[in-house]
C-alpha cells in the first residue's frame, strides 16, 4: 500500500510540498500536545486524583511561552476567601 503512495507522489510531483507541510503540521501538533501534557501542571489527565490542579500552581512562575513585564500581586479579597474556605 505504501509503495502505491510513493508511486503516486513520483507521478504527481506537485503533491510533494503538500505532503511535506501536512507531515510537518501533524508532527508539530503531536509534539506540542506531548510537551504541554508532560510539562504544564494545569493539564489534567486523571481528574479523579487531582480535581483542582490550578490550586497547586505557583503564581509567581509564568505559565506562558513568553511573559513580558509580569508583576504578580496577591488580591487581598481572594486570599481572605481562600483562608475562610480551608
Amino acid at each position: 500500500k505504501m509503495g502505491g503512495f510513493f508511486r503516486m507522489l513520483g507521478k504527481r510531483k506537485e503533491l510533494i510540498p503538500l505532503v511535506g507541510f501536512m507531515t510537518l503540521a501533524a508532527t508539530g501538533a503531536t509534539s506540542a500536545s506531548l510537551y504541554f501534557l508532560c510539562t504544564k501542571p494545569d493539564v489534567i489527565v486523571n481528574k479523579t486524583s487531582n480535581p483542582e490542579p490550578w490550586e497547586r500552581l505557583d503564581p509567581s512562575k509564568p505559565q506562558k511561552f513568553i511573559t513580558i513585564n509580569q508583576e504578580w500581586k496577591p488580591v487581598e479579597e481572594l486570599e481572605l476567601v481562600k483562608k475562610l474556605t480551608k
